[in-house]
């Protein structure tokens, strides 16, 4: 069916619903399987619980399901990726059509960052009109009907929940069922999947009047009552973000307040201007919700995309609480799930472009310190994937060494710990400086590292310990100690610890000799893992009962 599989080349493809007959006739069907999500969404601290500002990203680009729409990838050179999870809560993927079902690679790439996916259920112009009237304006069982689908669909494909957007006048009748079509189906995503959610964008009034407020207001209240959030418009000033924070109360963070990156209308700032918007957001302590970040990709062009995205989201960082990883194991090779060539254990396998956003992997902070520090991701040499990440910087003069935060942790560390580490130097200074990897954890007077009569370490800095070998029985999954190829160098460490919290991930860049002069350096990294030695030793389960479907021998 061409709802399923492209009809050129057969591929599967991820789709949307057009109307209204379409969503209440949709079933769950065995054509589906490939838009259902694999990934777990991962877990993260602080969760969407915490009474923090959160940061909501609508992606909204040219109509949607462009190349992304190809669940198993596609050749595309130059594609837009998004990869600063972990500055983020929320993924809205928006689109015009009636039922946006969020393509299954953005999904994928979002729960393993530990991030939630919205879809949008939106209505618009005359036709909308319509079909609010035919679902709202009769009794509950016809908007009964309409929420429970949502949710199934929700549940179904295993994304998150709703953005719910009305963007046309309703009759008396059909905005008297609108709060109570909202209450029924944040109910029904909630009880379908487990903390989900439905998030309504500041479009109708109270009197069925299509009036954009800009902020929350008598007019809007009861929507906003009758779901976990609200979406508002672009247009603000500071006067409207102080009203909504009095009126919101202790609800403040479930306001997201529109930045439009592109600064359609009259808005405080946009493209590389956007921190001045969010300043003031955050300056009364509400929620953002950033659209179209897509603008540096259309705006700018596909040509120099990378550098440009690291650039907008670093003016960002400032006004963005970062998420911290909170169960182990974590292993990455920082792929982008797109690149120039695939590579395997560092050896170019195949080259040409490629992009799946399913294949991108948990992605780390990308820190820019002027001048002293970059994090970037390069296409033209990898272990594993697409890409590695690119960690540029100098080492000041009298300074013997520099740490580049790549993760912040946030959990309890267990007894025994290994790491590994797959790098590559690059540049004419590779031989005076050593790379290793440095764990920090949280103070407390009674974490120890090794036994009991070892000291504290000074401010909960750890060095675990190399090893030149993998321990017995390790020897498969840790196989690559010291054993790089094709110019990337492969280390494994240990580290024990008691009674300790972890609280960073750090890469050690130190010089072998003091210096007055300062040190450039460039170190590429393919790999990191830390895991649990505990759960490492337990043999992994066996896999039963495998079956293989849907088929295409070519």
């Amino acid at each position: 069916p061409a709802r399923h599989f492209d009809t050129r080349t057969t591929e599967p493809v991820s789709f949307f619903l057009s109307s209204l007959e379409e969503l209440l006739a949709w079933q769950p069907d065995s054509n589906d399987d490939f838009n259902v999500s694999d990934v777990l969404l991962a877990k993260r601290q602080p969760s969407l619980r915490s009474k923090r500002p959160r940061t909501l990203v609508c992606h909204d680009m040219r109509g949607g399901y462009l190349e992304d729409r190809f669940i198993q990838g596609s050749a595309t050179r130059n594609p837009y990726v998004f990869y600063h999870w972990r500055y983020i809560d929320i993924f809205v993927y928006f689109s015009h059509h009636t039922v946006t079902i969020p393509p299954v690679c953005w999904t994928n790439a979002a729960h393993r960052n530990g991030v939630p996916v919205l879809g949008t259920f939106i209505t618009e112009w005359t036709d909308g009109e319509k079909l609010c009237e035919a679902f709202l304006a009769g009794g509950e069982e016809a908007y009964h009907a309409v929420s429970e689908q949502l949710a199934r669909i929700a549940q179904h494909y295993r994304f998150d929940g709703w953005l719910v957007n009305v963007e046309n006048t309703l009759s008396a009748a059909a905005v008297r069922n609108l709060p109570p079509f909202l209450r029924h189906l944040t109910a029904q995503v909630h009880g379908a999947v487990p903390g989900g959610l439905v998030i309504w964008y500041d479009s109708v009034l109270q009197n069925g009047a299509l009036r954009w407020q800009n902020e929350l207001n008598e007019e809007n209240r009861v929507f906003f009552d009758a779901c976990d959030g609200l979406f508002t418009n672009y247009n603000w000033k500071e006067e409207h973000l102080e009203r909504t924070r009095g009126l919101a109360g202790p609800r403040h963070t479930d306001v997201y307040i529109g930045v439009d990156v592109f600064a359609r209308g009259d808005v405080i700032g946009g493209g590389f201007d956007t921190d001045k918007s969010l300043r003031l957001i955050r300056q009364h302590d509400l929620s953002a919700a950033i659209f179209a970040p897509g603008w540096v990709y259309e705006h700018l062009g596909a040509e120099n995309f990378l550098h440009n995205e690291n650039k907008f989201w670093g003016l960002l960082a400032e006004y963005l609480p970062t998420h911290s990883i909170c169960t182990l194991p974590l292993a990455t090779s920082f792929s982008l799930g797109m690149g120039t060539s695939r590579f395997l254990a560092g050896k170019e396998e195949e080259a040409g472009p490629w992009y799946d956003l399913s294949a991108q992997e948990i992605q780390p902070l990308y820190l820019e310190r002027e001048g002293r520090l970059s994090t970037s991701c390069c296409l033209q040499d990898a272990w594993c994937g697409g890409s590695s990440l690119r960690l540029q910087g100098t080492i000041s003069p009298g300074e013997e060494r520099v740490a580049i935060r790549l993760f912040s942790l946030q959990m309890p560390a267990p007894p025994k710990l290994f790491l590994t580490l797959l790098y590559k130097l690059e540049g004419p200074h590779t031989d005076e400086v050593a790379v290793a990897l440095e764990l920090t954890t949280w103070d407390s007077g009674t974490c120890h590292e090794g036994n009991v009569t070892s000291l504290p370490e000074p401010n909960g800095r750890h060095h675990p310990r190399f090893l030149p070998a993998p321990p017995p029985g390790l020897a498969k999954l840790l196989a690559a100690c010291d054993h790089g190829s094709h110019g990337w160098t492969s280390r494994c460490y240990e580290l024990d610890l008691q009674d300790c919290s972890l609280r960073d991930l750090s890469l050690l860049v130190s010089r072998h000799q003091p210096s007055p002069q300062e040190t450039p350096f460039t170190c590429l990294l393919g790999e990191v893992r830390v895991l649990d030695a505990a759960s490492v030793a337990a043999s992994p389960p066996q896999v039963q009962s495998l079956a293989a479907s849907q088929l295409w021998w070519q």
